[in-house]
C-alpha cells in the first residue's frame, strides 16, 4: 500500500497546488509510482494534469490522477494507494467538515505557509484539526525572501508551531508559476535552484514516511 500525503490550508492562496504538483513531480523524479486527487471544486490541480497530459503522455506515465468529494475521499484514496507508492491530495480553502475527511486518511499532513504572518495564523486551525485527527504534519514555507526581516520572523514564529517545520523552503521564484501553467514542475528541465527545493523537499519528506 502506498503513502497518502495531504496537502492543506484553510487560508486561499498559500500554494497548496503549487506544493502538489511540485511534490509529485519530486516523487516521480525519485522512480515513484504517484497519483493526484484533486478535492478543490476550482479544479487547478486537475487543470495541471491535463495540461500535462496533452503536452506529453509520457510525462504521465507514473501519475495517475482523481477527483473525489470529501465524502468519497477514503475510497478513492484506498483505491489508488494499492497501485501507486504516493498519493497526494489537494484540498480547498474550506471549513473543517469539508477538510476532515481527508486529513484522517493521510500519513501525513504538508501545510504551505507563504511569507506572511496572516497565514502563519491560518496555520493554526489546520494544525488543531491534524492534531485531534492524530495526523502528522510538516510545515513548508513556500515563496520564502531569505535574508529579509519577514522571512526571519515568519520563520521564528513557525518553529514555535505544533509542528514540525520543513528544512527545505520554496523560494519566491518565478518559474514555480510558469511551469505550472505548462503542466511541468520546477524540478524538470535544466538544474536550477528551484529544482534542487523540490529534490530536497521529496527527500526530506519520503524519509518522514519512512520511504528512504
Amino acid at each position: 500500500m502506498g503513502v497518502i500525503i495531504t496537502v492543506a490550508q484553510q487560508k486561499g492562496g498559500s500554494g497548496k497546488t503549487t506544493l502538489a504538483a511540485n511534490l509529485a513531480v519530486g516523487f516521480l523524479r525519485r522512480g515513484c509510482r504517484v497519483a493526484l486527487v484533486d478535492t478543490d471544486p476550482q479544479g487547478s490541480l486537475g487543470r495541471w494534469f491535463m495540461t500535462r497530459l496533452e503536452t506529453d503522455e509520457t510525462l504521465c506515465a507514473d501519475l495517475d490522477f482523481a477527483t473525489s468529494s470529501a465524502w468519497g475521499i477514503t475510497y478513492e484514496t484506498r483505491k489508488l494507494s494499492e497501485r501507486c507508492d504516493v498519493v497526494i491530495i489537494d484540498t480547498p480553502p474550506k471549513a473543517d467538515s469539508d477538510l476532515r475527511p481527508a486529513l484522517r486518511v493521510a500519513d501525513l499532513v504538508v501545510v504551505p505557509v507563504s511569507m506572511s504572518q496572516v497565514d502563519l495564523w491560518a496555520t493554526e486551525g489546520v494544525l488543531d484539526l491534524a492534531k485531534r485527527e492524530e495526523r502528522d504534519t510538516i510545515v513548508v514555507l513556500n515563496r520564502s525572501r531569505p535574508n529579509t526581516r519577514l522571512a526571519g520572523e515568519v520563520s521564528a514564529s513557525a518553529e514555535k508551531l505544533d509542528a514540525a517545520l520543513a528544512e527545505t523552503q520554496f523560494a519566491n521564484r518565478v518559474v514555480y508559476a510558469e511551469t505550472l501553467g505548462q503542466g511541468y514542475g520546477a524540478a524538470e528541465g535544466k538544474k536550477t535552484p528551484a529544482r534542487d527545493e523540490v529534490d530536497s523537499l521529496a527527500a526530506e519528506v519520503a524519509k518522514r514516511l519512512g520511504l528512504g
